[in-house]
């Protein structure tokens, strides 16, 4: 995908306090022109979208995230069922044929119970993190 293609980046920022040697660090989520003209935006829609970027806030830099149902559901300002609701819509969704994201669900071995997920956001999805 080159340049005139990236339809989302996110990137961060690190700011050093020299008074009282605190750091904070910062996401910013930029959408870019083509991801309205493309028509990705519209179809998306505003739950899949807002679940997008959330999980966005939370990858590294190889579109690799790790965040809780419960760390989801308060960046969103939903319960907790509701988020698991939306992230399954949002990995059952399909941008030209393919998915925005994966989600790879891992039990724990002797009780079977879920342990964690991990999610990739694709580069189907156009969306960029950390780029120089």
């Amino acid at each position: 995908m080159t340049d005139t293609q990236r339809l989302v980046s996110v990137e961060s920022q690190t700011e050093y306090s020299v008074t009282s040697g605190a750091t904070e660090t910062r996401i910013f989520v930029k959408f870019y022109v083509e991801a309205v003209r493309s028509g990705m935006i519209a179809d998306l829609g505003p739950e899949r979208l807002q679940t997008l970027i959330v999980l966005a806030s939370y990858m590294g830099a190889d579109g690799i995230c790790y965040p809780t149902q419960w760390q989801i559901a308060n960046s969103l300002g939903i319960k907790r069922e509701t988020a698991g609701r939306r992230v399954a819509a949002l990995a059952e969704y399909r941008w030209k044929g393919q998915p925005l994201i994966l989600r790879e669900r891992k039990r724990h071995p002797q009780n079977k119970t879920w342990e964690s997920t991990l999610y990739k956001i694709l580069p189907i999805s156009g969306l960029r993190i950390f780029d120089k």
